[in-house]
């Protein structure tokens, strides 16, 4: 295709051949890093997993998952901290042939309960915390689950659970990986919809051989003796490049952390305190980013051993990027990608960056900006984002009407607003829908207000973005309360959180008499929006 004003595609493209037939990624990269069996993989709070017991140990899950009648192609659930224990379960049920299906360890019972029936999953394996939501999920669900690997219990477990260790005990390591090709299913990750049930996201197992190859190698240029430490989790697409994909690609360490991402926690390992070595490669979000350049423990530059810095999840205000160069001498790359192209695609340079902007297409990736006409856009006109590169997602299962909107053709449809600049680079401009994304995570305004109105004290409320001192999204709710009914934003705000992910409630509440609607009743969040952008 030719290049117009609003499209783009790289016009040096990175010499990587396609993967060979059979193709299974988890093979691929034990196979890479078969001479570094006396080097560190993973180190979490508990030890290091060397390459070489990863090795073994992933092997061993393969045979062990398949000694339960579990077929290629059927899934098993991923609901893990990270922790070492976390990529052996990953990687060991691709290398059956088995399909990993990674979710969000901050969601509720009904989340895992309708995850657990909308994928079949045969199996599950869950971190002895997360154990209890599991459990609950299970009781509310017609499907039946054949076993549950627990990882590192906190409680005796029944006799349909088994230790994840003893589990791995009782087999003999798999000789031999499935012999998938480069197109067949590899895993699921579920991406949020603006309505509706989240959407099961089915990538290849080729697809983060490319991330890899295009981005982890080409654009970030890790190598061998990085260290990496990522604050979005595995279960993130952008996490599993992060900390799995693209660190396995080269032979890198990686620094697995459990516990929230808060800045005292990301400072001790940055600063070497836990696992005792020092993260050469911090991958992070504009939210962290701002609450760890406002913390009172910020280490000195002298502290750490950072060479390289990322962020994605939300768009980086320049404020934020410039306040971070200043005071640790390195730039932050940011850029953009989603679950359904599995990481970025669009991003700034080690060596080219300019704040404010999402950067230029990262080769591999060819960008184009439609109106709703469906033609390009000129420069500097906002325009709907599409893609087209080899790690797109392949369908969202049993989905058929939103697999259709979103993957036309060879082109992925990302539902943002993006402009593009006389030098190439491109600025967001906000989601082409109402979802709102939050501390990188996509949430739901129907969702939070159909909360909210659950409080018998309220009778309606809108909810939309509103944006705080640091450039940064958050959600705000409008709300009207019933005649002679009293409540408190702090009381509403529980009521929120006790409901639904953390990460969903509402961060500013402003009590009005009314909400603007149109003549058949919809709300107008968009009038809401304007009357916050005029204060």
């Amino acid at each position: 295709m030719s290049q117009t004003p609003s499209s783009a595609s790289a016009a040096a493209q990175p010499e990587v051949p396609p993967p060979g037939e059979p193709f299974n990624f988890a093979q691929h990269l034990l196979t890479v890093n078969a001479q570094r069996a006396a080097k560190a993989a993973f180190i979490d709070d508990a030890g290091t997993l060397s390459y070489g017991q990863l090795d073994e140990r992933v092997r061993r899950l393969a045979a062990g998952l398949r000694s339960l009648g579990i077929r290629r192609e059927e899934r098993v659930l991923l609901l893990m901290h990270d922790c070492n224990d976390w990529p052996v379960g990953f990687l060991g049920a691709m290398y059956a042939g088995i399909v990993p299906v990674a979710v969000n360890t901050l969601l509720t019972a009904d989340d895992y309960a309708y995850m657990l029936e909308h994928s079949r999953a045969q199996a599950v394996l869950v971190s002895g915390a997360l154990l209890p939501a599991l459990t609950a999920a299970m009781t509310r669900s017609d499907h039946e689950v054949g076993k549950v690997i627990v990882s590192r219990p906190v409680a005796p477990l029944h006799p349909a659970e088994v230790e994840f260790e003893a589990f791995l005990q009782q087999q003999a390591p798999a000789p031999r990986p499935a012999a998938t090709s480069g197109d067949d299913p590899g895993f699921w990750l579920y991406s949020s919809g603006s309505t509706g049930r989240p959407k099961g996201t089915v990538h290849s197992h080729a697809n983060p051989y490319w991330t890899a190859e295009l981005y982890g190698k080409a654009v970030l240029g890790l190598a061998e003796n990085d260290v990496c430490f990522s604050a979005a989790k595995l279960f993130f697409a952008y996490g599993l490049g992060n900390a799995l994909s693209f660190p396995l690609a080269v032979g890198a360490t990686v620094l697995l952390m459990a516990e929230r991402p808060t800045p005292d926690a990301t400072f001790r390992r940055w600063k070497g305190e836990v696992g005792g070595v020092k993260p050469t490669v911090f991958y992070g979000a504009p939210t962290g980013f701002a609450g760890m350049l406002a913390s009172p423990g910020l280490p000195g530059r002298d502290a750490v051993a950072m060479r390289l810095v990322s962020s994605a999840g939300e768009a980086l205000p320049a404020e934020i990027g410039e306040r971070f160069r200043r005071h640790f001498g390195v730039d932050i790359i940011d850029g953009i990608g989603s679950t359904e192209m599995l990481h970025i695609f669009i991003s700034n340079r080690p060596d080219r960056v300019r704040y404010g902007s999402t950067g230029w297409p990262v080769p591999g990736y060819e960008v184009e900006l439609r109106g709703d006409d469906g033609k390009p856009v000129p420069d500097g006109e906002p325009g709907d984002l599409y893609i087209q590169g080899p790690s797109a997602a392949m369908m969202y299962w049993g989905n058929r009407t939103k697999t259709r909107d979103t993957f036309q053709g060879g082109w992925t449809k990302s539902g943002d607003k993006y402009i593009r600049n006389e030098d190439g680079s491109y600025t967001y401009g906000g989601r082409s829908d109402d979802m709102l994304k939050v501390s990188g995570i996509y949430v739901s305004p129907f969702e939070v207000e159909a909360t909210l109105v659950q409080h018998p004290a309220v009778l309606e409320a809108a909810v939309i973005g509103k944006t705080d001192a640091e450039g940064l999204t958050k959600t705000k709710a409008f709300v009207v309360l019933k005649p002679g009914s009293e409540v408190s934003e702090d009381e509403l705000k529980a009521f929120v959180k006790d409901r639904l992910a953390p990460y969903k409630y509402p961060r500013f509440i402003e009590f009005c008499t009314e909400l603007p609607k149109t003549a058949t009743g919809k709300i107008q969040r968009f009038k809401l929006r304007e009357k916050e952008a005029q204060g």
